[in-house]
């Protein structure tokens, strides 16, 4: 997210991309083909893509990761993100170059179910981020986030909902809160305070508060917030039929702080009518390598904004 608030950037490289209609209906197998670049834009200007691809169009390397036009490179510093995508539904080009550079790098991984069948692992829970976007055109710098997800089963396999969310703090750190609703066994929340520089400490789960309801799609929000603290929705960024982005305004670990947080349905995304409408926000292309242009086991990682 931007300093002033008014821009965020969400980029998830997806290698077998959980959310891929594509990928279901070819039973999950050969997951490098079907891979993804899914760019967010969020504020004046927004835009989204999420363009699948074939493995021909898929190249990777321990610090270097090509999904068609796009790319992702770690130089040890900096992760630089080189973006060459067209939006869905209206295809409107989306290009430019987004540099993310972690105060820390963490060294633990998470398990999100009581198989340990998911896992997460936050990278970088605090960053600075450097948009330059030739289209839309927008240069900003900002707070931003890395972490990375795998499993060994599908996302809606394994969960019935969950929600998620990262606040800076005051001190440079950050504050995330994973709650997770398992399909099989009881799910525990994740209440981690990142300090400058350091690994996860966790604290206690505050209390649970309730959210409205995404206004399209009427998905289902809650976070959690310091006992005697009211936690509100500043502004909804995305709301689709199993998904809502937003950023809160809430309070943790005694202090105000602004939060991004996403709730999500996998019951939903199972439906078969939400199945029917993916392929129009996520059209895929079979042809072409590397330098080809947008047209008409899973994995992650991504860098969300703060």
């Amino acid at each position: 997210m931007s300093h002033d608030g008014r821009h965020a950037i969400t980029i998830i490289a997806m290698l077998g991309s959980v959310f891929s209609p594509y990928y279901a209906w070819a039973g999950r197998r050969d997951p490098l083909n079907h891979c993804t670049m899914n760019v967010a834009l969020y504020g004046p200007g927004g835009r989204w893509a999420m363009t699948e691809r074939g493995r021909r169009a898929v190249h990777r390397d321990p610090t270097h990761l090509v999904i068609g036009p796009s790319s992702m490179r770690w130089d040890g510093e900096t992760l630089t993100v080189d973006i060459q995508e067209r939006g869905a539904p209206l295809p409107r080009p989306i290009r430019g170059t987004v540099r993310l550079t972690p105060r820390a790098v963490t060294s633990q991984a998470f398990p999100l179910d009581p198989r340990e069948h998911h896992r997460w692992w936050p990278i970088a829970p605090h960053a600075e981020i450097e948009v330059d976007m030739q289209e839309p055109g927008q240069s900003w710098h900002g707070a931003g986030y890395w972490d990375s997800n795998w499993g060994t089963e599908s996302l809606e396999d394994g969960f019935h909902t969950w929600t998620w969310s990262r606040a800076p703090l005051p001190d440079g750190g950050a504050a995330i809160l994973y709650d997770m609703n398992p399909r099989h066994g009881p799910g525990a929340p994740l209440a981690l305070r990142f300090p400058p520089g350091g690994e996860a400490e966790p604290f206690e789960a505050p209390p649970k508060a309730l959210l409205p309801r995404t206004r399209v799609f009427r998905i289902a929000r809650e976070t959690r917030c310091d006992a005697g603290h009211v936690a509100s929705v500043a502004r909804t960024v995305e709301d689709t039929p199993f998904y809502g982005r937003s950023i809160l305004n809430t309070h943790l670990l005694g202090t105000p702080v602004r939060a991004m947080h996403e709730s999500i349905c996998l019951d939903c995304f199972k439906r078969t009518i939400v199945r029917l409408m993916l392929p129009f926000r996520m059209p895929r292309i079979t042809w072409g390598g590397p330098g080809g242009s947008a047209g008409g086991g899973t994995g992650s990682t991504g860098g969300s904004p703060g």
